[in-house]
């Protein structure tokens, strides 16, 4: 298997500011190797620049500006020169297939914050012992900067990574080989239904609050974002107050993004020591936030009838505030580390069908959901909590589907 490993770096002072220099000197090539293509592309001859083609300058350009570009690692330039490469591909991609392109922009000095080196050893190198909690990786052009380690690295280090998340720096080490570890098996199953109003609803009855992170600090947020734009853009310097402002917004944006992760990943790991077989809905969360197409008026040429779209708006920040993409990817790899089975079934009419599992008829209707709740067969009259009757319908489905299996 391969797994990622996130460790906080406590640099020094001096570390901090070197670090600093890394990321803007790699943006800076970043920058300039956008710059030649879109160059080369405004050209009558209409020239299409290569990954190779800027790879093999970077020895002369590391020869031309040795203070900024030639005391990096070589391969960690090549690795940013192959990222705005992948950004072209994709671009590409999108206008083949017809989708929206998003052709690819210059990356500003707070938006560039990740250095990969693909190769341990090649101007990075991880030195750990297994018995230290804290260990020190090795940077071309830095020195060995302090990790701490809250947990062993296993497998073997493939890529590392450099990040900063605000005023913090991360090492992330992509390691492959990684040894499975298996967990006792208990014998039970589990269909877990996704909501808005709680998090996950079990087919066991058991329900997940969501804490709606977003919400709750949204009052905050706002205030933080309104004092940050009281300093006017076109005179806007990056002063003391200018920087305070934009990282009190950066760290409740953070502060949300870690509670809710750190709530997937309990909620995961309780599903995972208790079930052997965990069944959810197969969701496609890009599909159920898109906004809703606008619908021209045909009495008036340039005026649109009202579409639901502010409405939908509130039902879009919630989906996006439970996570539910993020939780099941989690849900996932932990699966798979502890010899767990994650079955995704397909998730129509869930809630609309009276369970055969209750003894249930499994008749389906939209009248059979009356509140957000409540759950009612018009039929056979069953009365059940909604989320769970969607929990009970995805754990059969999963069984059905494991019976086709066989």
């Amino acid at each position: 298997m391969r797994r990622a490993f996130k460790f906080l770096l406590r640099p020094t002072a001096r570390q901090q500011q070197a670090l600093s220099e890394m990321l803007r000197d790699h943006c800076s090539l970043y920058n300039a190797a956008l710059q030649e293509r879109r160059d080369a592309f405004a050209h009558p001859s209409m020239t299409r620049v290569r990954y190779g083609d800027q790879s093999a300058q970077l020895k002369d350009i590391r020869a031309f500006d040795p203070e900024r570009q030639g005391r990096w690692s070589f391969s960690s330039q090549q690795a940013t020169l192959r990222r705005l490469n992948n950004a072209f591909e994709a671009f590409f991609r999108r206008v083949k297939v017809g989708q929206t392109p998003g052709y690819p922009r210059f990356k500003g000095a707070g938006h560039f914050d990740t250095v990969t080196f693909p190769k341990d050893g090649d101007g990075c190198r991880w030195d750990s012992t297994p018995t230290d909690t804290q260990t020190r990786v090795r940077l071309q052009g830095v020195g060995h900067v302090r990790v701490h380690r809250h947990r062993p690295v296993r497998g073997r280090v493939k890529t590392i990574s450099i990040k900063r998340e605000g005023r913090r720096w991360f090492v992330i080490l992509a390691c492959e080989a990684v040894p499975a570890d298996p967990l006792p098996a208990t014998g039970a199953q589990v269909g877990i239904d996704m909501g808005v109003t709680h998090l996950l609803t079990t087919s066991d009855g058991e329900h997940v609050l969501n804490p709606r992170f977003a919400e709750t600090t949204a009052e905050e947020l706002a205030e933080a974002q309104r004092h940050l734009a009281t300093f006017p853009k076109r005179t806007r310097q990056r002063t003391k107050r200018h920087r305070a402002a934009a990282r009190k917004v950066a760290q409740l944006y953070a502060k949300v993004r870690r509670t809710r992760l750190d709530l997937h990943h309990k909620t995961a790991r309780a599903l995972i020591r208790d079930y052997d077989v965990i069944a959810h809905e197969r969701l496609n969360t890009a599909g159920m936030t898109k906004s809703p197409a606008p619908r021209p008026d045909p009495e008036q040429t340039g005026a649109f009838l009202p579409n639901g779209a502010a409405a939908k708006a509130g039902l879009n920040r919630s989906i996006l505030d439970a996570g539910w993409g993020e939780f099941l990817a989690i849900l996932a790899n932990k699966a798979e580390s502890a010899g767990r089975l994650v079955i995704p079934v397909d998730p129509r009419n869930t809630s609309r069908t009276c369970p055969p599992s209750l003894g249930g008829c499994g008749h389906i209707a939209k009248d059979n959901r009356l509140t957000q709740a409540k759950f009612e067969c018009v039929k056979c009259g069953l009365v059940e909590n909604a989320d769970r009757v969607g929990a009970l319908n995805v754990l059969h489905r999963a069984g059905l589907a494991l019976c086709d299996a066989a």
